[in-house]
This record gives C-alpha cells, structure tokens and sequence, in this order.
C-alpha cells in the first residue's frame, strides 16, 4: 500500500470542567447564525496558533514543501489560510515556499500531483491554491478542475448509469472509484466555484446514492436500512453480508449528496442523519475505533457546517452542542509541542504533520460554523 493520506475503509481523554464551560456558543435570533462566546473563540484561536507553529516549524527547508507530498503540503496550506489569521502568500516563506512548490507540480493533464492518487492531490491543491488567490492561480485550478471531471466514471469512460460504479471518482489506481475520493473532488469542485450546471454533480448523486445502506433508494443488492453510509458499494461485507455503515463515510455521505444540489429534507439524507444521532461521539471513529479519527473530526466539521447543524440529537435525545464538543475533545487531544498524533497509525495518521493539519482545519471549520470572523 503506497504511504498515502487517503483512506480504505476497515474495520478519551477527560476534559476539565473548566475546560468545558469555555466551549458555549448563542444565538440572537433563532434563524440567525450563532455567535461564538469569546472565551470559546480566544481558546480556539490558541490552540490553532500552536498547531500552526508546529506546522511551521515542519516545512523542508530545501524545497518549502510539507512532507514533500502533494496533498499534505494543500493540508497544511489549508490550514494556514483558513485559521484566524487568514495567512497569504506575502505573509512569509511557509505560505510562499509552499505555494510555489504546489503550483510547479501541475502536470500536462491538469493535475497536480506525483505519480501517486492523483484525483486526491489534486483536489487538495486546488483547493489550496483557491484559498491562497483565486486569480493568481485561475489557471491551475481550472486545469485541476477539468481532470477531476474528467476522472469522473461516467460514458466518456464506457460506463453506463447502471454500472456500480457509474458517477464515482477513485485513486487512479484499482479503478474503483470511492466515496472518500469523490466527497474531496466535489468539495474541491464546490470550493473553487465550478459550474453548478454541470452534469458532473448529478452523475456524482448516483453514485453516493449506491453507497447508503439504505435500500429504498439503493438498487444494488447488498443494500441494508440503518441508513448510514459505506466506502464503495459492495465492499466490507459483514458477517451477515450487509455492509457495515461508519462514521466518516456516513458525514461524507451527507455532505456530497448537499453539494449535488440536494435538498435536506430528502429522504436519503434525513435516514443519515438518523445513523448520526444514533452514532454520536467524538470519543471514537464510529465503526473504526481510533482509526483514522482526525479523518473523522475533519469530515464530521465540514459536514455540519454545510448542513448548518448547531446542535445534533444524540442516542438519547439531548440536544449535543457539536461544536463544542469537538472542539474540547481537540484542545484536549493536543500535545505539549502544539502536534496532533493518532495512536493508531494506520492511514498514516500516525504521521503528526497530518494529524495536525486535519485538527487545525477541523478547529477552523468550527469558527467559521459558530459565525466568528
């Protein structure tokens, strides 16, 4: 298996009181966004510089990349930019280095990458490159746009919208496209502001729809009802046959189905939204243990903020303030250094540049869900 941040998908720490009573977030109105508290926000704020330190302190000093890797270097950029102090390009050598490193692995195709999971690289780097100057780098991004729709599996591939795999977005590598790969190819899409009329959403909702154990709407066989989501349609197969629904896949089930234009009240979305309530926690990876748990908190926070969630029901019917809970059990998790390390270290989130970088964008994704600026 090559050393990749992506996943395949296999099968706590306390927080003081003190801690806990900083994480409150209001409302004014009801419909209006909530604001965060202060002392939630000043507590996010420097947990997030320490993890930016610590990233900065990371950079290879001869090439200006993060790992010397694609994708983490667009983590970890993205983490950058999109933090409280809203780093750019004139802000220093970590941003500057990084983003000229990033920019010069755009290859002949579009995509920006080594040779290695090209559709995940690229929908990071574009990603970063769009949070660091849409203008400035148009041309990578559009270019980076075009092979990810391009990688789509649809007829210009021979598909045929009976396939399984009809609609997806893979590695490159097995062929099989996955949900994890397609929910950063959309949010990549989504993000840079591709054309919301093209047919690439609406062949993506096919495909995420063949990977709901739901089988109201799922017409492959293998389909259960508890309403969560899988890594590909047909894999992982239980005991009983069934596919077992998790965590992450189930947040980015809901997510991309929202990115395709559609609505939350559909059925398919709501029957997700009942495995989430059932599955709350932050205390694990939901079906995966420890694994790839930083995956999980990154892809929970994105989640909810674009279903505008402020709080979710848990299996008992209280009302979780999600974003406060996340949040604590980050502070919680963070180490002296101001690194996040999983210490289960399969899909290398053992590595603590990734770890960091996922925990950071996470801590972001919730300032900006809470309504701070």
């Amino acid at each position: 298996m090559n050393l990749t941040l992506s996943l395949r998908p296999l099968r706590a720490f306390a927080v003081s009181a003190l801690a806990l009573s900083a994480f409150t977030f209001t409302a004014t109105t009801v419909s209006a966004q909530p604001a965060m508290d202060p002392a939630a926000a000043k507590q996010i704020e420097k947990t997030v510089d320490k993890g930016l330190r610590y990233l900065r302190g990371m950079q290879d000093p001869k090439t200006g990349a993060y790992g010397n890797h694609v994708g983490l270097t667009s983590m970890v950029l993205i983490a950058f930019t999109k933090s409280h102090r809203k780093y750019g390009y004139v802000d220093g050598p970590f941003v500057s280095r990084a983003v000229d490193w990033l920019a010069a692995q755009t290859r002949a195709d579009g995509a920006i990458s080594g040779d290695a999971t090209p559709t995940y690289n690229t929908a990071l780097a574009i990603t970063a490159l769009h949070a660091v100057d849409p203008v400035k780098y148009k041309e990578q991004i559009k270019r980076g746009q075009d092979f990810l729709a391009r990688f789509q599996t649809d007829e210009d591939q021979k598909y045929k919208p009976s396939d399984k795999y009809y609609g997806g977005i893979g590695y490159g590598g097995d062929e099989r496209p996955d949900l994890s790969n397609l929910q950063y190819a959309l949010e990549a899409l989504k993000e840079t502001d591709y054309d919301p009329n093209s047919d690439v959403w609406k062949k993506a909702e096919i495909f995420i729809t063949r990977c709901q154990n739901r089988s109201e709407s799922n017409d492959q066989d293998w389909a259960g009802n508890d309403g969560g989501f899988v890594y590909e349609p047909g894999a992982s197969k239980s005991k009983d046959g069934k596919l077992s629904s998790y965590g992450a896949m189930t947040f980015a089930g809901i997510k991309s189905l929202l990115f395709a234009n559609v609505k939350k009240s559909d059925p398919r979305i709501q029957a997700a939204w009942d495995w989430i309530k059932k599955n709350y926690t932050f205390d694990e990876h939901p079906g995966m243990g420890q694994t790839s748990v930083f995956y999980y908190y990154q892809t929970v926070a994105n989640t909810l903020k674009a279903y505008g969630a402020k709080s979710v029901p848990d299996a008992k019917g209280r009302e979780r303030d999600w974003m406060a809970d996340l949040s604590s059990k980050l502070i919680a998790l963070q180490k002296a250094d101001g690194s996040w390390k999983n210490e289960d270290p399969k899909y290398w989130e053992g590595n603590p540049v990734l770890a960091t970088a996922r925990a950071v964008i996470t801590l972001n994704t919730i300032r900006s869900a809470a309504g701070a600026k």
